[in-house]
């Protein structure tokens, strides 16, 4: 029985009472959708990912909008980690929210931070002006056309003009049911600041999908920090779309942290659409069992005198299996440039598997772009050594393992988001 229909479509936005404009959204998403095949490894992008396991109507989506009742979720969640006082705070379970906060000076600056819900009842203007038109659209395949239908849940935050947040913002989405679809939308207008934190996490129950899109709109001149967490359960297939957009002299400092799931494939891009647009990426990951994780970034250097640096680090144990596919591209007339991607690979067992595949496409002459891959494993001498002046096995393995991740690490730009990260690495490392 198809769980994905036309009628579940109309059902879910009835349910969230949503105006007709976004019903209408939905629909013409949801008609791209069914004429949309799955992709296959026949599919350049989806090559080194077969999905053929993944049954999305055995889940099917979140249609009637009930969540978990419960409220007991890991006390690691929605601890404040950015060392200062969180200006607004929001806790979604299963795509509904259960806590939300706003700090009387972030209103005052006139600062938007809600559900997507929320926001499309209270700011219409705002939304159909920047939901999935400038980042993601729903043309960008089968996913991502799936979350335009059937999207539940997550967070809206604009900046207004010229405004410097007060605050940090920090969302958190638990789920328990599997059936999450969250949207994130953050739209800095020019000459804005912001530093927001997007955590991710689920139980360990039935198989569940979590089809998410992330979009960072980030204006001229304007300075978003942005840390994507994600824990979820080793049950989940996770498929995401994320797009930043940087405008002229804009930057965004962008992390990404992957622990969970079964199977994850995510689409990465950076834009960089303005001369002086600034944009680095840093991703982190540690997989286990028979985790398979499949990262594919883009930096789009589309203005000339723009700035691209991604590093990418992952462990893997057991059979897991990561495959990272970077690309730096640079349209004609995108001169001086300067692009960088690196991606290295720690093998702690013999039985995993990393693909690295950087990739450079060059239309201008005036330009400097690099790149960096490489796989390896411990360095026993190091791990001697640290033996041999008493440390235990296991902790020689932590430090070494510490050290790896450590220029990864050091790019983070909060002490709280680092430690628990590693946290969830000596976890892993079992």
């Amino acid at each position: 029985m198809t769980a994905f229909t036309q009628d579940a479509v109309k059902k879910l936005s009835a349910t969230l009472n949503e105006p007709d404009w976004m019903l209408q959204f939905r629909l013409k998403a949801f008609e791209i959708y069914e004429n949309t095949p799955m992709p296959t490894t026949t599919d350049e992008a989806w090559r080194r990912t077969n999905i053929r396991r993944f049954k999305p109507d055995e889940i099917g989506p979140s249609v009637n909008g009930d969540a978990a009742t419960s409220w007991e979720i890991p006390d690691f969640l929605g601890k404040e980690l950015t060392g200062e006082e969180v200006g607004g705070s929001l806790l979604q379970i299963d795509g509904v929210t259960r806590q939300y906060e706003l700090s009387d000076a972030l209103k005052e600056q006139g600062v938007i931070f809600c559900d997507m819900h929320t926001a499309v009842a209270e700011h219409p203007d705002l939304v159909q002006k920047y939901f999935m038109t400038e980042g993601v659209p729903v043309t960008e395949g089968k996913f991502a056309a799936m979350h335009g239908a059937f999207w539940r849940g997550g967070t809206f935050l604009y900046v207004p003009k010229n405004v410097k947040a007060a605050a940090p913002l920090h969302s958190v989405l638990w789920s328990v049911n599997g059936k999450t679809f969250t949207h994130t939308l953050v739209v800095l207008d020019e000459g804005s600041e912001a530093i927001f934190m997007d955590e991710y996490a689920s139980s360990e129950e039935a198989a569940g999908l979590h089809n998410g899109v992330i979009e960072l709109l980030v204006g001229d001149n304007a300075n978003l920090i942005y840390a994507g967490l994600q824990d979820f359960g080793q049950n989940m297939w996770q498929f995401n779309h994320e797009r930043g957009r940087v405008g002229r002299d804009g930057k965004l400092d962008w992390v990404t942290s992957m622990m969970g799931t079964r199977l994850t494939k995510a689409f990465q891009t950076l834009e960089l659409d303005g001369q002086g647009g600034w944009g680095r990426m840093s991703g982190i990951f540690f997989t286990n069992g028979r985790q398979h994780l499949d990262l594919d970034t883009q930096q789009n250097h589309n203005a000339g005198d723009t700035v691209s640096d991604l590093l990418y680090k992952g462990a893997l144990r057991e059979q897991s299996r990561t495959v990272w596919q970077g690309m730096i591209k640079a349209l004609p007339g995108s001169q001086k440039i300067d692009g960088f991607q690196a991606n290295r690979n720690l093998m702690l067992d013999k039985t995993a598997r990393a693909d690295s595949i950087p990739g450079l496409e060059i239309e201008a002459d005036d330009v400097a772009c690099t790149h960096a891959s490489a796989i390896g494993q411990l360095d026993p001498e190091e791990l001697f050594y640290l033996m041999s002046r008493g440390i235990p096995r296991k902790t020689a393995v932590e430090m070494s393992v510490q050290g790896f991740f450590d220029p990864l690490m050091r790019r983070i730009p909060f002490e709280g988001i680092r430690n628990r990260i590693f946290d969830r690495i000596v976890e892993k490392i079992g």
